[in-house]
C-alpha cells in the first residue's frame, strides 16, 4: 500500500541542488562521492576546517575528515549562543511518572555543562579518559554528555536499571575514570534504585573507577562512601566553567554497547567529526527539520536513538529536543504521546513501531487522539525494528501524516535507508524503508557474494567505505570488528539483516538473517508472516519464530497478542491465522500453532526476544539478553508455551 498522505503533496526544498538524493544517484566513482562529503563540511563550524575528506590514520582505521579539529559540545550550545540564540528552548523535560515539567534554554544548558565540564575536569578527567553515565531520562543525563564531549572525554552511558553484572562488564571493558549516576530511576509503578546496583558493579568489576558522582533525587536516602562518592548538586555550587578543547575529528566521543554473539558486549565507537556532519546533514534531509523547531524522539539516552536524537541532532542543528520519562501507554494512558504533540508543538515524532503497536492495542479504534489538537505534527518517523503493514496503515489513518519507516542500526548512528521527506521525499510503500540514504551503498548479496536481482531476497550489504557518522571500529577491538561486519563479505560491511529491493528500487527489511528459517529445505521469512499474522483484525503484535522439527528440520510457530477487548474464540482466530500463511506462502509454511499470550518479551528498546523464546522452546542453551525490559513476562511467555510444548527447557 501507499499512503496517500505522502504522495503529490511535497514541493522541493532550497536545499535539494545541494543535498538531494537524485545528486547521489548520479554519482558513479569513489572520487566524485567524496567530493560530496566534502561539500557538507561547512554546514558545521570548524577549529580548523579539514582539508581531507577520508583517510588512513596512524591507528591504522579509516576516519572523515581527518585534520579536521572541532568540539561538539561547542557545536551543540556555545555556537547557538553566540549567534544570539541563548533564549530559545534547548530542552523540554516532560515527566508524567514524576509529575515534573520543565524547559532548559541554550544558554541555562550551557552553564549547567560548563559547570560539570569544570567538575570533571578538576576530578582529574582529561581528554581521551572515559566517563560511564548511568542516569535515567533526566536533564543531567545530557548536561553529563555535553560536559564529556565538551573535555574531550569518551562517554558510554549505560542504560539505567541495568543488573550489576551486565554494568561491571561494561566497566571493565572501558575502564572510566568516574561513573556518574541518580539515586533512582522511575517505571511506571515502582522506582528502581540505581546507587545499590551501581555499588554491587563496582564490587564485581576487576576496574574500580576513581569517583561517583550522584544526582540525588527526592524521597530516597542513598548511602555515599567517603571520598569516592560525590553528590551532583553540592559540586555545581562551587563550579566554575569550563571552556571547549579542542579535539581532532577522529577522536571518539561516546561509546555505545550493543549486544555481540559472544556474549560480550560490542563497544561501538563514534567518532567526533564524521558524526556531526551525519547529526545536522540527516535533520535536514532526512526529518525536515528548521532550527527552532520542535522534535521528539520517544526514545531512552541509553540507545542509540537517544545519542542520535534525543541529544546530538537536534541540538547542533538548533531545534528543541523533547526529553520525556515516560512510556506511550499508562502514562496515563494511551494518548501521552498526542499530549505531548499538543503542549510543545511537536513537528515530528520518532519512535519505534512498538510504541504504537502498545497505542494501537490499548485503544484501537484511536479515541484518545480525539481529545487533542496534533495539527503541528508533520511526520511520524518509526525505526528499531520493522514496521508490519497493519501497524504502518493504522498509524497513517489515524494521524493523517506521512509515517516514515526508515531502518537503521547502533552501527549506523543513523538511517541507512528512508524516505528523505526534507530532499526528495518519494511515494511511500507498507513495509519498505523506501530507498538507501545518500552516501550508503546498499547491496543485496547471496551466501557467495553474488549481487541478486530486484525481487531476490539476501543478505543486505553496504558497500564500503561506510558514510560519515557510522562505526570506524570497535572499542579496543578492532579485530572483532573485522570479524564481525567486514571479513564475510571483503569490501562490504556485513548488516546481520536480510532483504530485497523490489523492480522500484525500493529496500524491505526482512529481519535478522538469523530470522530466516528452514523449512524442508525451504528459506521462509518469519517477518513475512508476522505481517500476514498481523492481518486479523484481533492480533495486536505477534512474534513468529522458527522451532525444531525431527521431519522438516524447522516448523513456524506464532506468538500471539490479542487487542484488549477481543472476545472472538482463540480457536476461530487460530484457524484463519493458519487459513491465511497457507494461502499467502503455501502449505510448506506449515504453521505449528498459535500461542496466544498477554504480552511478548522485549528489550527495553522494543525488540521482541525471538532468538530467546526459540532456543527455550527448542531445549538449546540460552542466555537473557541483559537489555530485557521485564523478564517475568518471558516466563510468562514459556510458561503457556510449554502447554503445548511439554519438550521446552526449563
Amino acid at each position: 500500500m501507499i499512503c496517500k498522505f505522502v504522495v503529490g503533496i511535497f514541493k522541493e526544498p532550497a536545499s535539494y541542488k545541494q543535498s538531494g538524493r537524485n545528486k547521489m544517484e548520479q554519482v558513479v566513482h569513489d572520487d566524485e562521492k567524496m567530493k560530496f562529503w566534502m561539500s557538507l563540511v561547512d554546514r558545521i563550524f570548524w577549529n580548523t576546517k579539514p582539508t581531507k575528506v577520508y583517510d588512513k590514520s596512524d591507528d591504522g582505521l579509516y576516519h572523515w575528515f581527518p585534520d579536521g579539529v572541532l568540539n561538539t559540545s561547542y557545536l551543540a550550545l556555545d555556537f547557538h549562543v553566540e549567534a544570539g540564540k541563548g533564549e530559545e528552548t534547548a530542552i523540554i523535560y516532560d515527566s508524567p511518572v514524576t509529575k515534573t515539567k520543565s524547559k532548559l534554554s541554550y544558554r541555562k544548558l550551557l552553564e549547567s555543562v560548563e559547570k560539570m565540564a569544570f567538575t570533571l575536569d578538576s576530578l582529574g578527567v582529561k581528554k581521551g579518559d572515559t566517563v560511564v553515565i548511568y542516569m535515567p531520562m533526566i536533564p543531567e543525563a545530557l548536561v553529563s554528555m555535553l560536559a564529556c564531549a565538551r573535555i574531550g572525554a569518551v562517554h558510554s552511558v549505560v542504560f539505567g536499571g541495568f543488573a550489576p553484572h551486565e554494568l561491571a562488564v561494561r566497566l571493565d571493558d572501558c575502564r572510566p575514570k568516574i561513573v556518574i549516576t541518580a539515586s533512582y530511576g522511575v517505571e511506571i509503578s515502582k522506582i528502581i534504585p540505581y546507587k545499590p546496583l551501581l555499588d554491587e558493579a563496582m564490587h564485581l568489576s576487576s576496574h574500580k573507577p576513581d569517583y561517583v558522582i550522584l544526582k540525588s533525587r527526592p524521597n530516597l536516602e542513598v548511602i555515599m562512601h567517603t571520598g569516592r562518592d560525590f553528590d551532583w548538586d553540592e559540586l555545581m555550587e562551587t563550579a566554575g566553567k569550563k571552556k571547549a578543547v579542542n579535539v581532532s575529528s577522529g577522536d571518539p566521543l561516546y561509546i555505545l554497547y550493543t549486544s555481540g554473539t559472544t556474549g560480550k558486549p560490542k563497544g561501538v565507537v563514534r567518532d567526533n567529526g564524521g558524526h556531526a556532519i551525519a547529526m545536522h546533514y540527516s535533520m535536514e534531509v532526512i526529518y525536515d527539520m528548521k532550527p527552532g523547531e520542535v522534535f521528539f524522539a520517544a526514545s531512552d539516552v541509553g540507545w542509540v536513538v537517544g545519542h542520535s536524537y534525543i541529544v546530538y541532532a537536534p541540538l547542533i542543528y538548533g531545534c528543541t529536543t523533547v526529553l520525556y520519562e515516560g512510556k506511550p501507554v499508562r502514562t496515563p494512558d494511551a494518548g501521552a504521546f498526542y499530549r505531548i504533540i499538543e503542549e510543545y508543538k511537536v513537528k515530528t515524532l520518532f519512535c519505534a513501531p512498538t510504541a504504537f503497536r502498545a497505542i494501537r492495542k490499548e485503544d484501537p479504534d484511536g479515541k484518545e487522539l480525539s481529545k487533542y489538537n496534533i495539527s503541528s505534527l508533520k511526520y511520524l518517523f518509526l525505526a528499531g525494528e520493522r514496521t508490519d503493514p497493519v501497524t504502518y496503515d493504522w498509524a497513517c489513518e489515524l494521524l493523517k501524516v506521512p509515517v516514515v519507516d526508515h531502518w537503521w542500526q547502533t552501527e549506523t548512528g543513523w538511517a541507512i535507508a528512508a524516505n528523505m521527506m526534507g530532499a526528495s521525499p518519494l511515494p511511500t510503500k507498507a513495509g519498505s524503508a523506501t530507498k538507501p540514504v545518500t552516501g550508503f551503498d546498499v547491496r543485496i548479496l547471496d551466501e557467495e557474494g553474488h549481487e541478486l536481482n530486484h525481487g531476490e531476497k539476501g543478505n543486505i550489504v553496504i558497500k564500503l567505505p561506510l558514510p560519515p557518522g557510522c562505526l570506524p571500529t570497535l572499542w579496543n577491538d578492532h579485530t572483532n570488528f573485522e570479524s564481525s561486519y567486514l571479513s564475510h563479505y571483503p569490501g562490504y560491511y556485513l548488516t546481520g539483516d536480510g532483504g530485497y529491493f523490489d523492480e522500484d528500487g525500493y529496500l524491505f527489511i526482512l529481519g535478522r538473517i538469523d530470522d530466516v528459517i528452514n523449512v524442508a529445505g525451504h528459506r521462509l521469512s518469519t517477518g513475512e508472516m508476522e505481517e500476514i499474522v498481523a492481518e486479523n483484525s484481533s492480533i495486536a503484535e505477534s512474534a513468529v519464530i522458527g522451532i525444531a522439527d525431527e521431519i522438516k528440520g524447522q516448523v513456524p510457530l506464532a506468538i500471539v497478542v490479542c487487542k484488549d477487548g477481543i472476545s472472538i474464540d482463540q480457536k476461530s482466530i487460530e484457524f484463519d491465522i493458519t487459513h491465511r500463511i497457507r494461502e499467502k506462502i503455501g502449505a510448506i509454511a506449515s504453521l505449528k500453532a498459535v500461542v496466544f499470550v498477554k504480552r511478548l518479551p522485549k528489550t527495553r528498546s522494543g525488540k521482541i526476544l525471538r532468538k530467546t523464546m526459540r532456543k527455550m522452546i527448542d531445549g538449546e542453551t540460552y542466555s537473557v539478553p541483559s537489555t530485557i525490559d521485564d523478564p517475568s513476562i518471558l516466563d510468562e511467555v514459556m510458561d503457556v508455551v510449554r502447554i503445548k510444548f511439554p519438550r521446552t527447557s526449563n
